[in-house]
């Protein structure tokens, strides 16, 4: 008997885009169910009572909850093929490592919720003067923290499409509207980034899930009312 399957998510999510990314390039069949996140569904709110947030997999009944868990339990559970994480347990801990940087940091830009805005998730475009000018900067410096991490690399672990790159790829179609709200380009502050950016797209898997950049940022304008 084929194994239960299903995705909790939401279309514009970049968490849960992590998720179909990995699930894809595990060739794993599955059934995606889209939630309201300004009306949660009572499998969303049993499957997740803790955050009652997405993404969350639900495996054979089994709920896992958080993006980069979820990536790391299909890598485990899906083993054949290449695997998503490095077999070297140094090489292991240093993309665990990055995976975690850019969780951390992407909540200082990015904290998507229909019902929740967070104090550092409307920086870019909700801050005026110098305090826009500070976030724009940081924004800036992790960019370029990450550029000097994939360094001349085609991907975060090197020849092999993986977890860091999984965990970042999905905030590339946001970065229309951080230039839009910031008053720069990322490409000009981190052209390799781009670059890599680019390569990923060019996975079926990545692909599948990218987001218009101009749709990314209507729909971020209706939900956090900038102008």
């Amino acid at each position: 008997m084929a194994e239960a399957v299903v995705l909790l998510d939401l279309w514009v999510s970049p968490f849960g885009q992590r998720c179909r990314i990995a699930l894809a390039e595990k060739g794993v069949a599955y059934e995606y169910k889209e939630q309201d996140l300004d009306n949660k569904s009572p499998l969303l709110l049993q499957a997740n009572p803790v955050h009652k947030k997405i993404p969350v997999l639900i495996h054979d009944g089994k709920p896992v909850c958080e993006s980069l868990i979820i990536v790391q339990y299909i890598d485990e559970v899906w083993s054949d093929g290449a695997p998503l994480l490095p077999v070297d347990p140094y090489a292991r801990a240093q993309a665990r490592f990055w995976g975690d940087f850019i969780d951390k940091k992407s909540s200082a830009f990015c904290s998507f919720s229909m019902d929740q805005i967070y104090e550092y998730g409307t920086r870019l475009w909700k801050l005026k003067g110098e305090a826009h000018q500070e976030a724009k900067k940081e924004f800036i410096e992790i960019l370029k923290v990450l550029e000097a991490e994939l360094g001349d690399k085609k991907y975060f672990g090197g020849d092999a499409f993986g977890y860091v790159d999984i965990a970042l790829v999905p905030f590339c179609p946001w970065f229309y509207t951080f230039e839009t709200c910031g008053g720069f380009s990322v490409e000009a502050e981190a052209p390799k980034l781009v670059a890599w950016g680019k390569r990923c797209l060019e996975r079926e898997s990545v692909s599948k899930v990218f987001d218009d950049p101009v749709k990314v940022y209507e729909i971020l304008k209706q939900v956090y009312g900038f102008e």
